[in-house]
């Protein structure tokens, strides 16, 4: 079976979507329309910004989620997901892939997440730092003894935990985790503590607009980044895309359901390569494919 997945933040590159705009009527009609949407030229930024201007959160998110919307279009026939997942942001990718959102309500979702989590992130210092070489349990376990907020916020892969929190709890947790023999404590280049419960009024913020939106039945499940099932029901959907701001992502758990249920090649769709890496690291047997056109 035929799994698709696509990124989340961190994978933007200069220069992203201009090949397909280039190549493309279709890339360009959908490029435009984007324009229109967001109310100003984020093509401009996206072909010829600087890394820094693409860093700006209301540009990242709207951006991946672009790359990998209009890849996904531009496939065309080649395009037969079984299965699709998300990681984060991607989540809305996956949407369109599977039919559950249409392209221009998902950008608008997109935007509106952009734009609450920027928000969230100026209420109060945050940040995010990953932690590489020890077991779940033990990073859960020292964050749950650390004063303040902090928690884990991202399960990439088998020894590749990312933890979420305010700045001093974070650099406490790190302190303490190199201590209990992490291979490396890093605090990441993030503006905020995404997937923690500092995203508490984005998440508000958000569960009205996508409360408003109009979810269909996809014409596959998704493995969505808080329960790590394969879902179907538009509602249950819609919940758990709710839920995500403040949940973790428990990307490893979703990739190892897709295996047990039958996915036997990985196709990432949008920028970078990092969800193959990923991939690769739950299952080495398991063959993964860079979309392209």
């Amino acid at each position: 079976m035929n799994a698709y997945v696509f990124p989340g933040q961190g994978a933007q590159f200069s220069g992203m979507g201009l090949d397909l705009y280039e190549n493309s009527e279709i890339a360009k009609e959908l490029f435009h329309k984007a324009n229109d949407i967001l109310g100003f030229e984020i093509t401009k930024i996206m072909f010829e910004g600087s890394a820094d201007e693409l860093k700006q959160t209301k540009v990242t998110q709207p951006a991946i989620f672009l790359h990998s919307v209009i890849l996904s279009k531009v496939l065309g026939d080649s395009f037969k997901p079984d299965m699709v997942a998300g990681h984060s942001l991607g989540e809305f990718s996956a949407l369109v892939a599977n039919g559950t959102l249409t392209f221009e309500d998902a950008l608008q979702l997109v935007s509106k997440r952009a734009m609450a989590m920027q928000k969230a992130c100026e209420l109060k210092p945050s940040t995010m730092a990953a932690v590489l070489g020890l077991e779940d349990e033990v990073v859960e376990e020292t964050c749950a003894e650390i004063d303040g907020v902090v928690v884990a916020a991202n399960y990439n892969c088998p020894g590749q935990l990312v933890i979420s929190g305010e700045v001093e709890a974070i650099n406490k947790a790190c302190e303490v985790l190199k201590e209990k023999g992490a291979r490396r404590a890093l605090v990441l280049p993030v503006g905020g503590a995404f997937h923690s419960p500092l995203m508490e009024p984005a998440r508000e913020e958000l569960a009205a607009a996508i409360e408003a939106t109009t979810f269909s039945t996809p014409n596959c499940p998704v493995y969505q980044n808080v329960t790590t099932k394969a879902v179907t029901d538009p509602s249950e959907i819609k919940k758990n895309l709710i839920a995500q701001l403040t949940a973790p992502v428990k990307w490893t758990q979703s990739v190892q359901n897709m295996i047990e249920e039958g996915a036997t090649v990985f196709t990432e769709v949008g920028p970078g390569k990092v969800l193959s890496g990923l991939v690769k690291k739950i299952d080495r047997s398991m063959e993964t494919i860079s979309a392209s056109v």
